[in-house]
């Protein structure tokens, strides 16, 4: 992968966005749900691909740990959320693929994954799927504003425009 300082940048200040508004989180369970890690996992995967998706979100995590306002549960929700995202939208350029990608990476595959996390790790005992549903919930409110986000940059006519500028092509 080709270190792109655009991207880089971009990726970066995603990040600070998603710490900075981690304070505005849902608790649901055992876990709590930050909707703005969703939105970014999606802008991520829109503008950067799924690769600085990923390096985003694992960052967004380990400061937020570092902070003390996270938990080790933020790891592989929203990094497989990034990724499926990231992966689904470069693969076909829709965004709706990006959605779907978040809400089956994040909600699905994530929550699945912090089962071992949370009963090895944290001594917290829960069911396989415990964390599905809780995770659901927050990748489909962080979808549902990456939507508003995202639909608004596409009928502005921007979003491609970004997209291009991020890459370091000219726009049309």
């Amino acid at each position: 992968m080709k270190l792109n300082i655009k991207k880089l940048s971009a990726a970066a200040m995603l990040t600070a966005l998603a710490v900075s508004l981690s304070a505005f989180s849902i608790p649901i369970g055992a876990s709590r749900c930050y909707p703005v890690q969703h939105l970014v996992n999606i802008l991520c995967a829109v503008f950067l691909g799924p690769g600085y998706g990923v390096g985003a979100a694992f960052c967004t995590s380990l400061i937020r740990n570092l902070m003390g306002t996270g938990s080790l549960l933020a790891f592989p929700g929203s990094m497989v959320g990034a990724l499926l995202s990231g992966l689904l939208y470069s693969r076909f350029h829709k965004l709706f693929l990006a959605y779907i990608g978040e809400l089956f990476g994040t909600g699905i595959l994530g929550g699945i994954l912090c089962w071992p996390i949370a009963s090895l790790f944290m001594g917290q005992e829960a069911a396989v799927f415990g964390f599905v549903l809780p995770f659901l919930a927050s990748s489909f409110a962080g979808a549902c504003i990456a939507a508003v986000v995202t639909g608004a940059l596409y009928k502005a006519g921007v979003l491609e425009s970004i997209r291009r500028s991020l890459e370091g092509r000219k726009s049309l």
